[in-house]
């Protein structure tokens, strides 16, 4: 169960990395302007930044607690 949670998770911080690629990046031109759909760009920086934060530690701690 424990496995299984660390393997979304690590997942979904791979996904939050890509939302927050840089808007000036050439090859994911197309994708980084997805993050707009979440709504201004500040607000929806502040989010993926908690998010991402969050995410993180739990990771670690998963990590820690798994090795």
């Amino acid at each position: 169960m424990v496995k299984t949670l660390w393997f979304i998770m690590s997942l979904f911080l791979i996904l939050i990395i890509f939302l927050r690629m840089p808007q000036e990046n050439i090859g994911l031109s197309s994708f980084a302007n997805k993050s707009d759909i979440f709504g201004s760009p500040s607000s929806t920086q502040r989010t993926l930044n908690y998010i991402t934060g969050i995410s993180v530690f739990a990771y670690l701690v998963l990590a820690f607690y798994l090795n």
